[in-house]
């Protein structure tokens, strides 16, 4: 007979409340004999009651009348075995090597690693097996992959690049430097720059607890307007007394700034901190506002030396290596966990944020803002940068860029150097008037000619040649000659055939360093006739000048440093060669 509506309605109540508690083969048992109890029409009721098949309710029903049926299942199996839909890589033979021709297309990652990886989604292998024939879902790919050896990972930051290769020495001296100065209770402090923070609705990484649906809003994109503060956090931290200082400056972070915020955590902490100190220890990385190449940086230690009587001793990490700094993980990490999902709305606010950091293991800190204007680009002169490393630095012998002392009393200064003997003014005007008169030139009125394209053709010429900044540079003799001085040189050696040796002893010069500059003006003299004729001799003795000289009537004054060399046979002005 058919089951009523109503008895449905019941078996349906009844089901909804045992199927959580039943396995399958349990709720399949379970079915077969609910049905089996209501007789003819029982297993198409408890199908429609139960949302099973009538199939499922036929074998339940089987297997509770049958104890043979029952046995056929192994303890803790609820299916034969081989039911259930076949594997796809059982369906379609070949499919798993083909899936690893292709993966071995994408592979990453050492051959002989247990865990390998692939650039491709599992998306895109699915359609390249579809275009090879093979139909597999992204599940079933992504099963195989787990089953060969593959894992879905992210990137790993453990590459260092270059290393120095006495990186782990320096470690060590740090690590020897600190025990050391702890043991004698003596200050050290971890410093570094926090990354910069721009003030308003910016986003920021991280979640907080928040009334459903109410997010905090802030802008979609991070890009900064004209009128947008950022802020430069610098942290000191005491590793003795496990205590952070943070000043957080509103201008630019230099070392300047850097430095000030170490004089203000010595004046509020540091000096009632520790009343009997008389060094302070400070590590820090190797670049940014304590880069160890930065003048202005030693420059500001030495005044903090000075003003609190310290012996500031530093130690640079090397360069690469500044997240082995304690502050790093010790004090930033910390503030950042601070500011998590809020945006830093004004300078105070991040101020009180950075102050109410706190940890289970007793790290507090201070903070304080710094208005103050610290400018970029400040130069240290040549002359200070000299007197600190003379009085106030103490460079360490094991790398001592990296490891100094700033001494709060200067060494005395060294005794003054010598005055250097004043440089030469330049040629005689005179001895250059009567080389000029014997040359038969008007200097004056060549001079003028030749000035502007002479130094158009040096800037021409020194662009081309230098490919490098301007260097300072000049004629050997200790001064620059001038360019009637070579116009004159130029002149007598091509109108009277005077070498430059000779030359260069009248004048005081190396022969060398007026024969280039006569070379470069012999183009712009051409047009006014002064040019290269040697028919009539040339002229490489004083004598010889001398006896050229009061032909032409000419008096020099003094007479030529270079005495004459032993007669030799040679060519006088006035024969031809």
């Amino acid at each position: 007979m058919a089951v009523a509506v109503a008895d449905e309605a019941a078996l349906a109540a009844k089901f909804a409340v045992m199927r959580p508690f039943l396995d399958e083969r349990a709720w399949r048992a379970y079915l077969g004999t609910e049905a089996d109890a209501l007789g003819f029409g029982g297993i198409a009721a408890v199908a429609r009651a139960s949302g099973a098949s009538e199939t499922t309710v036929a074998a339940g029903l089987a297997e509770a009348r049958d104890p043979a049926a029952r046995a056929v299942l192994a303890p803790g199996r609820s299916r034969r075995p081989g039911a259930g839909r076949p594997k796809a890589e059982d369906r379609q033979p070949g499919l798993t090597q083909t899936l690893d021709g292709l993966l071995e297309e994408g592979r990453r990652g050492d051959p002989m690693s247990a865990v390998t990886w692939n650039i491709l989604s599992l998306r895109d292998i699915s359609r390249q097996m579809r275009l090879r024939g093979f139909t597999c879902s992204k599940d079933v790919i992504a099963r195989l992959m787990h089953a060969g050896g593959y894992s879905l990972q992210g990137m790993s930051r453990v590459l260092e690049g270059k290393q120095h290769e006495d990186r782990d020495l320096q470690f060590g001296n740090i690590n020897a430097d600190i025990a050391r100065a702890l043991d004698e209770g003596e200050p050290v402090i971890s410093v570094d720059g926090k990354k910069k923070e721009p003030l308003g609705a910016y986003g920021r990484a991280g979640r907080t607890w928040q009334p459903g649906g109410d997010p905090v809003k802030v802008r979609s994109h991070d890009f900064k307007g004209k009128d947008t503060v950022t802020i430069c956090p610098y942290g000191i931290y005491d590793i003795a007394a496990n205590r952070g200082f943070v000043s957080v400056g509103t201008s630019c972070d230099t070392a300047a700034f850097a430095v000030n915020a170490i004089r203000r955590w010595w004046q509020q902490e540091g000096q009632s901190r520790y009343p009997r100190a008389t060094r302070l220890l400070v590590t820090c990385d190797a670049g940014g506002a304590n880069d160890w190449r930065s003048h202005l940086w030693k420059d500001q230690l030495a005044l903090l030396a000075g003003q609190t009587g310290l012996r500031i001793e530093v130690m640079h990490f090397p360069p690469g290596t500044s997240k082995w700094n304690k502050i790093e993980h010790r004090l930033f990490c910390h503030i950042t966990r601070t500011w998590r999902g809020r945006p830093l709305m004004t300078a105070a606010g991040a101020v009180a944020g950075i102050a109410a950091t706190v940890t289970g293991q007793g790290l507090k800190c201070t903070a304080v803002l710094d208005d103050g204007d610290y400018p970029k680009g400040l130069k240290v002169p040549p002359a200070r940068v000299k007197e600190l490393e003379e009085r106030h630095l103490d460079r360490d012998r094991f790398h001592g860029e990296w490891n100094y002392a700033l001494l709060p009393v200067p060494r005395p200064a060294p005794d003054p150097a010598p005055e250097p003997d004043p440089a030469p003014a330049g040629p005689d005007p005179a001895l250059l008037a009567a080389l000029a008169a014997l040359a038969g030139i008007d200097l004056p009125a060549l001079t003028a000619a030749v000035a502007v394209p002479w130094q158009a053709a040096r800037e021409q010429r020194l662009h081309l040649a230098r490919g490098h900044p301007r260097t300072r540079g000049g004629i050997t003799g200790g001064f620059k000659l001038t360019l009637a001085a070579i116009i004159t040189i130029t002149a007598c050696h091509h109108r009277l055939g005077m070498t430059y040796q000779l030359l260069g002893d009248l004048l005081g010069l190396d022969h060398s360093g007026i024969s280039r500059p006569a070379a470069w003006i012999t183009p712009l003299l051409e047009p006014h006739g002064i040019t290269r004729d040697y028919r009539r001799g040339r002229i490489s003795t004083p004598a010889q000048l001398r006896e050229h000289a009061a032909a032409a009537g000419i008096t020099f004054p003094g007479q030529p440093a270079t005495p004459d060399p032993a007669p030799a046979h040679h060519d006088t002005p006035g024969t031809a060669k």
